[in-house]
């Protein structure tokens, strides 16, 4: 495996005590930033490996051995292992980025596979120069093979060759576009460039970049906030597009003077060894170079920066790199919205625990207080992404009211404007101090939003980018066909939410969409498919799936509970619909779906009250829910609301709602009507009748509803096949 700007990598492990020491150094530094789960997460799979057992690391040992899941593990279904692998893989590239740059080896977990590799860098006398080192145990190795890896001198860029690399990076979509990076850049390398380095200063870029007034001053860090994201914005760029552009350009920490230099990306040719050691030779000549050199690695920050950034992306495959900076919070200042005179020294000082228990996650970065107090408390966001180049806002009010205070919290993304998460906290300041109570909520918001799988990172990974217009209308026309129910549109939606999953496997919003479109194969025999599991299966997998990614999200709350409810789990179904409906009280299709199961499930009356808020307050979804309401009031004995809703439901859209309307037409009275409706429904479903114990019951109509609806049916001439209600109450008096 060869490097940019190294020797030809010798294929082999470095000595296992090497490897453990390196394991020690990243674990004890402050840059490497992982939880303590994902700490047991890199000490299993490395001592795994150390110890020939690398065969054995796959995501089910390392979900039972480092996180404690049970042996019924299914990785399809739970994707702990994968959201924690990308993680550490992110910490580890940070942490070779910064403090590792000089490290003598790599410690690396590949995409797609969770056996960690190791790569070793030997510095040779006086020369910035490495190796890598790789586990293969076939290959020997020679230290003649680092001949090669000296890098080139060369001439100096001129001006003209700076400036079409300055603007081959400030062009490149690997470069950010929001914030104010590339008006920093292309300042610092103009003056620079024209004689004038001596004036860039953080007075200097404040003023003419970032447009502050003259009267700034150091308290103000928006220059160095903005100095560390440009630096992470070109590292990050010449490891992608830029890893073979003929010039390369920094700035070092301390100051904001950029330096010019060619970029020697091509590997030189390899020098062929004369005679090798033997392999076990390996581990005492890599030892020995290690420890006696290491003063030199200093000197080789950039090369073995550059080298061990470009471990992780060998040459013939670049998949799409996560972003290496962590995600930025801006912290707005609380709005005062009570009265009395210590109504504004209670929302500073909220704001305040806030800005102390935030940072304490370091899986985010947080703009410091002095930025934060400059804001107003009705700061655009506009604002915080482009001048602060911050990805997330937190703002929120703070009421008082005698003795009572009630704090709200948002978390909006910069992004679109979409507010991501809300919540209130209510207390009594006779009951509780006050100081207890801002420190209790600051720290309740902060562990919500900022812990490593809180709400920012649930954001992070679950939400498709915000510019793929295919699968935002892809859930948009789910609406639609949910509006519609036909037969033509399920089969397109399907397979538009199924190339979702594929590209976006972490969008939990399409997973919980493709569940409730698997759940219509069965319960309307949409599109059945012959060549796939049982779509109950699959919508329960898929819901599932939803959730693992989400675990608040109403629409993967609405599929498990549907899911639940049709594989005759009805009280788990129950329980997560309720729960859903208290996490958002005023989504109506949860409100309806929830209605309609609450009914079938024999709480009519409790059914029949969710489907009335449901119509009353989106009409639009009326033709479906009206029909279940006709049904409620049926079984309620109310024949006239019964017939009035049966005639407001669009009974094109379901064909259930035909036999639902023969039952109640009969009742009333009105034969003609329940015949015609009934001969509907027998072409639109022949399957239905013949199985009609079995229909009835994947539904959780109870046995003495069944019972009514099965006598009903006789009534309206639906031709039920004898023995119906004797198999109904022989299942009743069974035992379960």
């Amino acid at each position: 495996m060869t490097h940019a700007g190294a020797s030809e990598a010798v294929d082999m492990r470095p000595p296992e005590v090497v490897c453990r020491e390196q394991i020690s150094r990243i674990q004890q530094s402050v840059d490497f930033h992982a939880t303590q789960r994902e700490h047991r997460f890199l000490e299993y799979v490395v001592e795994e490996s150390l110890s020939g057992r690398g065969e054995r690391i796959k995501a089910y040992s390392v979900a039972v051995e480092v996180f404690g899941r049970d042996t019924t593990f299914d990785p399809q279904n739970d994707p702990i292992v994968r959201i924690a692998a990308r993680h550490l893989r992110r910490s580890l590239e940070r942490y070779y980025l910064t403090a590792g740059q000089a490290d003598p080896v790599v410690v690396g977990i590949p995409k797609g596979s969770y056996v960690p590799t190791f790569s070793m860098r030997i510095p040779r006398d006086g020369i910035g120069s490495v190796v890598a080192v790789e586990e293969n145990p076939t290959q020997p190795f020679s230290l003649e093979q680092t001949e090669a890896s000296n890098v080139r001198a060369s001439d100096p860029p001129s001006s003209d060759d700076v400036r079409g690399q300055l603007q081959r990076i400030v062009s490149s979509p690997e470069f950010p576009k929001v914030g104010r990076a590339g008006a920093f850049l292309n300042y610092i390398v103009e003056e620079t460039l024209a004689g004038r380095g001596h004036r860039i200063k953080g007075y200097s870029i404040a003023i003419e970049v970032f447009k502050r007034p003259d009267s700034f001053t150091q308290d103000d860090p928006v220059v160095r906030i903005e100095a560390g994201t440009l630096r992470r914005a070109l590292e990050r760029y010449y490891l992608v597009a830029g890893r073979k552009d003929p010039v390369r350009i920094d700035i070092p920490k301390g100051g904001y003077v950029p330096t010019f230099a060619r970029n020697e990306a091509a590997p030189p040719e390899p020098v062929k060894s004369k005679a090798a050691p033997p392999p076990e030779a390996f581990g005492r000549q890599a030892a020995a170079l290690w420890r006696v050199r290491w003063p030199v690695l200093g000197a080789l920050t950039v090369v073995a920066g550059l080298v061990g950034s470009a471990y992780w992306l060998p040459e013939r495959h670049m998949p799409d790199m996560p972003l290496l900076d962590r995600p930025t919070l801006v912290v707005a200042p609380f709005t005062n919205l009570g009265d009395g005179p210590n109504a504004e020294l209670y929302a500073q000082g909220l704001t305040e625990e806030l800005l102390t228990a935030l940072p304490r996650f370091k899986e985010i970065k947080v703009v410091g207080r002095e930025t934060s107090a400059s804001l107003p408390p009705g700061v655009s966001m506009s604002r915080i992404k482009d001048e602060l180049g911050a990805r997330y806002l937190l703002n929120g009010s703070m009421r008082t009211s005698g003795s009572r205070i009630r704090v709200t919290a948002r978390l909006l993304d910069t992004l679109d404007g979409s507010i991501v998460w809300s919540e209130d906290y209510e207390n009594d300041l006779q009951t509780r101090d006050l100081f207890a109570i801002q420190m209790a909520v600051a720290n309740k918001v902060a562990a919500t939003i900022a812990q490593p799988y809180g709400i920012m990172a649930q954001v992070a990974s679950a939400k498709p980018p915000p510019d793929d217009r295919r699968a935002y209308d892809c859930t948009l026309n789910f609406y639609a066909y949910r509006a519609e129910l036909s037969v033509e549109r399920h089969a397109d939606v399907r397979a538009c939410l199924e190339r979702v999953v594929a590209r976006y496997p972490s969008y939990a919003t399409a997973w919980a969409m493709l569940s409730i479109l698997y759940l219509d194969e069965e319960r309307f025999k949409f599109n059945s498919r012959t060549d796939a599991p049982q779509p109950m299966q699959r919508a329960l997998q898929a819901a599932r799936r939803a959730i693992q990614l989400d675990p608040d999200n109403i629409r993967a709350l609405q599929a498990l509970m549907t899911a639940l409810f049709f594989n005759q789990q009805f009280a788990e179904a129950m329980r997560i619909g309720e729960q859903a409906l208290a996490t958002n009280p005023n989504d109506t299709e949860l409100m309806g779906e929830l209605g309609t199961r609450l009914a079938m499930g024999g709480q009519w009356q409790r059914g029949a009250a969710l489907l009335d808020k449901a119509l009353a307050l989106n009409p639009g979804a009326a033709g479906y829910y009206h029909g279940t309401r006709a049904l409620a009031a049926f079984m309620l004995g109310d024949y006239p609301a019964a017939v009035a809703g049966i005639g407001r439901a669009d009974l094109q859209k379901c064909s259930l709602f035909h036999i639902v309307a023969a039952i109640i037409y009969a009742e009333a009275g009105m034969s003609k009507d329940a015949r015609r409706a009934g001969e509907t429904f027998m072409k639109m479903r022949p399957d239905f009748v013949p199985n009609i114990a079995a229909e009835l019951s994947i539904r959780n109509i109870q046995p003495r509803d069944q019972l009514r609806l099965i006598m009903t049916m006789r009534k309206a001439g639906i031709p039920v096949p004898d023995g119906v209600e004797a198999a109904i109450a022989d299942q009743n008096a069974a035992p379960r």
